[in-house]
């Protein structure tokens, strides 16, 4: 799993790119505090032609995020957080980006 950072200099955005390698898989969404944890349409990733699931969000910058991945339906963290913060609402620490 990885996430690649991309800084805008015309905008107070960052794109960040997801990706999740997972050839069995069926579905990979990443949800978090970007996008009130909600699973649709929007956060799912794309299945590429390797087996691997990508997808590019913009998220403001000077920003910390919780997320994790759904991966056929169970949670997942992500290996190279920028760290990891307990959530008590989830029983569980999450992966945190900082953007």
């Amino acid at each position: 799993m990885s996430v690649a950072k991309k800084y805008l200099k015309t905008k107070d955005v960052c794109k960040v790119t997801f990706t999740v390698p997972a050839e069995e898989a069926k579905k990979v969404a990443v949800v978090g505090d970007f996008n009130n944890w909600k699973a649709n349409k929007a956060s799912a990733l794309k299945k590429l032609k390797n087996g691997s699931f990508k997808g590019t969000f913009e998220l403001p910058k000077e920003s910390t995020y919780e997320f994790k991945y759904i991966i056929d339906g169970n949670y997942v963290n992500e290996s190279e957080a920028d760290r990891y913060q307990w959530n008590d609402f989830a029983g569980s620490e999450n992966a945190v980006l900082v953007v």
